[in-house]
């Protein structure tokens, strides 16, 4: 089959690898017809995942179907068609029965294109089936499904969630990508009073806007004053900083009032400034972490319902064979204006998952 291989930092080809095969008997075999590429992945090629050896599959996201199963999968049987989920969770450590499967002790956690081969394939092995699988309704198309392997769940999680968005806030989303949209969408759900959202590409924040921001700030003009005119100079209850930059964290650190919460989602690949000599005085409440995909039934339930705006983040489509320009048009966003890219082959027959 064929698959994206990374081979060293700024090194990696669409190229022939073996096909996968069942290790375990906890183990599934999907068929993909339905793949993204991450802002995670930018980073590994860029070198800031050491964990990635070269050699290694990218790609944490797909929707397909069931080609095979271990023996010891009793959830989804060859035909049910699935979505893929980031996140792999083995259900019995410590971390998995208290729902946080990002980080699983028994060999799950985020290993798909980190350290086993990932999805960015024909063909992909997902450990623990049974509960890293989720079967897809029909209302649900694979374009629109693939967002809530990652994107989704990983901000309404890590960015919402953890920030406690509560209503009639004033929220602050720093960085209009896919994660930051996605941030504004669901913190939406919590009906605050206010969602900013700051970026310095223009295109991306009238995707914002259009996404339900209710004002919009380029990064370069000082939008630390822009939320302080906002709020009577207090500050967001909440900011969410979604790129993964030192200036953008700290930024986010001088906007939030006092006894507010700034949710950490970026992925950082050098170290940031937490000046403490601002903040010990404030009540500043700061999270880190990576997504659990504990809430991914309840946004395919959302996603079936028509309450998620998965589609407004796709901008490009491509066949799988044509992954490395897809990686190009979606690493240079500023220029091709890109948001999500999704690549597959034609659509298949869905088949309907059973029910028991």
């Amino acid at each position: 089959m064929k698959g994206y291989v990374f081979h060293g930092p700024g090194r990696s080809a669409w190229e022939d690898i073996p096909d996968p095969d069942l290790k375990e008997p906890t183990d599934a075999v999907v068929r993909v017809d339905a793949v993204t590429i991450c802002g995670t992945d930018l980073h590994i090629l860029k070198g800031d995942v050491p964990e990635v050896r070269p050699g290694t599959v990218l790609g944490h996201e797909a929707v397909g179907e069931i080609v095979e199963v271990g023996t010891d999968v009793r959830t989804v049987r060859p035909g049910d068609r699935v979505l893929v989920s980031c996140i792999t969770a083995c259900g019995r450590c410590r971390y998995c029965r208290e729902g946080g499967y990002g980080q699983c002790l028994g060999g799950g956690g985020w290993i798909l294109g980190h350290v086993i081969d990932g999805t960015q394939a024909e063909y992909v092995r997902v450990p623990y089936a049974d509960l890293s699988v989720h079967p897809l309704p029909g209302a649900v198309t694979d374009q629109d499904a693939v967002l809530l392997a990652d994107i989704f769940p990983t901000a309404y999680e890590v960015g919402v969630l953890n920030g406690c968005v509560r209503p009639g806030e004033t929220v602050v989303v720093v960085g209009a990508g896919p994660i930051g949209l996605a941030a504004v969408a669901t913190a939406r759900l919590f009906a605050p009073e206010r969602i900013v959202s700051v970026d310095v590409a223009g295109a991306r924040l009238e995707a914002a806007r259009e996404l339900g921001a209710d004002a919009v700030a380029d990064a370069r003009e000082t939008p630390e004053q822009l939320v302080a005119d906002l709020t009577g100079g207090l500050g967001a209850d909440v900011v969410i900083e979604a790129v993964g930059m030192p200036e953008t964290f700290e930024m986010c650190t001088r906007m939030v009032r006092p006894g507010g919460h700034v949710a950490n989602v970026g992925v950082h690949g050098t170290p940031a400034t937490l000046h403490l000599e601002d903040l010990w005085i404030k009540n500043v409440t700061i999270t880190t972490g990576l997504v659990d995909t504990r809430t991914t039934p309840t946004l395919l339930r959302m996603a079936a319902s028509g309450r998620l705006p998965t589609a407004q983040l796709v901008t490009h489509t491509f066949p799988l064979a044509r992954m490395e320009e897809a990686y190009e048009v979606f690493a240079g966003a500023a220029d091709t204006g890109a948001l999500k890219v999704v690549l597959g082959g034609p659509r298949r027959e869905v088949v309907a998952p059973r029910t028991v």
